[in-house]
């Protein structure tokens, strides 16, 4: 395969399905046809650029489908689970999912200081739901996107290079940081319940550094409202971005492999795939443990 065409390859295969709004007045070439908006339209975008000029308000649709589809696949498991759950010896995939009980309640015990009722269903549905989304990477990369580029070039006019379609969520640092974001609220909430406004706002302008009298405190406040403000804000973004970035990495391998490799692709991508199961289950593992550890600092009253 030429430079040129691989690149565009890569690029194809990192590409999102997004769907926003351009500005009236937008000059756009989509589907073969070229015509300039008259009036603001809600529309899939036909390139990056397009995506791009969409702005914050457009919508990854592929990410969201596949992370709110998996979400579903997920309850339902657990919810057939809990229909077959007895007091008997446990059997099959009842078996399998208590061992993930057992081990996920173990973690919990361990890392979690406080008294909440959410943080084990909390952590479970984090680690299958993170797991199952990592999982989708190591599906053949050319599998479902170009299935469903068939489909849009023969059933809805598309040309090839406008249908993207990416299958793996936690590549996409939208649904990352929103998940992250989500735990950051939640330790929020939890330090302002547990010491309250006052207490809250005191950790972040009292720590790390300390004073006796109240000029030395009112000193100290700015360095340590800044210092605090900076390290609260790190977890979300850290918690989502670490996700991400080792996700992304791990697939963009397997796009280059693929690109490089064409229809050989299954046979050069295998010992890579074998190493990425570790991966994936280790990032839903860090990413769950962080939760956990965050939760029980923001719950920790001294």
């Amino acid at each position: 395969m030429a430079a040129s065409s691989a690149s565009e390859y890569i690029k194809h295969h990192l590409g999102n399905l997004t769907y926003g709004q351009l500005p009236a007045g937008y000059d756009r070439s989509c589907h073969g046809h070229e015509q300039t908006l008259t009036d603001a339209t809600w529309t899939f975008a036909c390139n990056g650029q397009e995506a791009s000029d969409m702005g914050f308000m457009a919508f990854h649709v592929d990410s969201l489908a596949w992370s709110g589809g998996l979400g579903i696949i997920m309850c339902l498991l657990f919810w057939l689970g809990a229909r077959k759950a007895s007091a008997g010896v446990p059997s099959g995939f009842m078996n399998f999912v208590e061992i993930i009980i057992e081990f996920i309640d173990t973690q919990v015990r361990d890392s979690f200081h406080g008294k909440s009722k959410l943080i084990a269903p909390l952590s479970l549905v984090i680690f299958c739901w993170v797991f199952l989304m990592n999982l989708m990477d190591l599906i053949p990369v050319d599998v479902v996107p170009m299935t469903f580029q068939w489909i849009m070039v023969h059933f809805f006019g598309w040309s090839a290079h406008e249908a993207y379609f990416r299958i793996v969520p936690t590549t996409d640092p939208n649904i990352t940081l929103s998940m992250s974001i989500s735990v950051f609220l939640l330790v929020i909430f939890y330090s302002i319940k547990v010491k309250g406004v006052g207490g809250f706002l005191g950790e972040l302008s009292f720590k790390p550094f300390e004073a006796n009298g109240l000029l030395g405190k009112l000193i100290l406040l700015p360095i340590n409202l800044v210092l605090e403000v900076i390290a609260l804000l790190a977890k979300p973004v850290s918690l989502g971005l670490r996700l991400f970035g080792n996700m992304y990495a791990g697939e963009f391998v397997f796009i280059l492999v693929a690109g490089m490799m064409g229809t050989w692709q299954a046979v050069a991508a295998w010992p890579w795939a074998v190493f990425h199961i570790l991966v994936i289950t280790l990032q839903a593992f860090i990413f769950m443990v962080l939760t956990i550890v965050y939760l029980s600092m923001a719950v920790e009253e001294h």
